[in-house]
């Protein structure tokens, strides 16, 4: 498929979160592109291309014979992999996720479009630990308040150096604190990322380390994969997870897509816009 086909169905194709797992033939149709999203969490894949082609028809009404094929994929490196082996035309996910793939290879570029959407971050519980929901919103607030988070943020995704991995920041320990464990998916690195060799760092790790001082609370970070999230919540494996994703305009796209039913979500603590990323040609 041409450069140029694929930046036309970036630029009318606009995808909402992440999501994705079980990858297929590449398009045939010159007419169509398959797209790569991390899975969501209450939505299946049939009913995110529905949602997709309701917002491509909204969007570009003229364009309604360019069309895409969302794929889930449970993990960003299966996504990456399906993009490089062709089974995928491209792959949708968020402008810092964009920046730290493209400056780390020589094969891959962000697409431009046409307008973009964006998603709130938040963090996600069990509807019945209010609250533990009301601790974290309090410490978001006095986050955003004091300029903590901005700073944080700068820090260890914006201010990240080209080609460096940001570093894993300490959670300190608490004497005689309860502890809640923090399920990681390390699947939008920087801003949520496992190093290789485990760790969790950056973004993820930082933010946790100035919750755990504001809520008094220990903080274990636990890995789990982005398609698991709801499950090790309500299987308890984790108190928290780090991020779900909400709609900024609920609009354009459902505001539970990513908050399926016994789950409740924070205040959001960071927001990003959706981008697409293909290989050069």
């Amino acid at each position: 498929m041409k450069k140029s086909l694929a930046v036309i169905c970036a630029a009318c194709l606009l995808m909402i979160g992440c999501g994705g797992e079980k990858t297929s033939e590449p398009a045939q149709d010159k007419n169509k592109v398959t797209i790569g999203v991390i899975t969501h969490l209450n939505a299946s894949e049939v009913d995110y291309n529905e949602h997709m082609k309701k917002l491509e028809k909204s969007y570009r009404p003229s364009k309604a014979n360019l069309s895409a094929n969302y794929k889930y994929f449970d993990k960003m490196n299966d996504m990456q992999l399906a993009l490089e082996s062709g089974q995928i035309d491209m792959l949708s996910t968020y402008q810092n996720v964009a920046d730290y793939m493209t400056q780390r290879s020589d094969d891959k570029e962000i697409l431009p479009s046409e307008r973009k959407l964006t998603d709130s971050f938040c963090f996600a519980v069990r509807e019945s630990d209010a609250l533990l929901k009301n601790d974290l919103n309090k410490a978001i607030k006095a986050m955003n308040d004091d300029g903590t988070l901005a700073e944080l943020s700068k820090r260890y995704i914006t201010d990240l150096k080209a080609g460096e991995d940001p570093p894993a920041v300490p959670i300190a320990q608490i004497d005689g604190a309860d502890t809640i464990k923090v399920a990681v998916t390390g699947d939008l690195p920087p801003f949520d990322m496992i190093l290789a060799d485990g760790t969790p760092a950056g973004f993820s790790t930082a933010v946790l380390a100035e919750v755990s001082k504001r809520i008094n609370k220990n903080i274990e970070p636990v890995s789990v994969d982005s398609a698991a999230r709801a499950a090790i919540l309500s299987s308890k494996g984790a108190d928290v997870v780090f991020w779900v994703a909400v709609p900024k305009d609920s609009n354009l796209f459902p505001e539970d897509i990513d908050k399926p039913k016994g789950i409740a979500v924070s205040e959001p603590y960071y927001r990003d816009s959706i981008t697409h990323v293909g290989l050069k040609k």
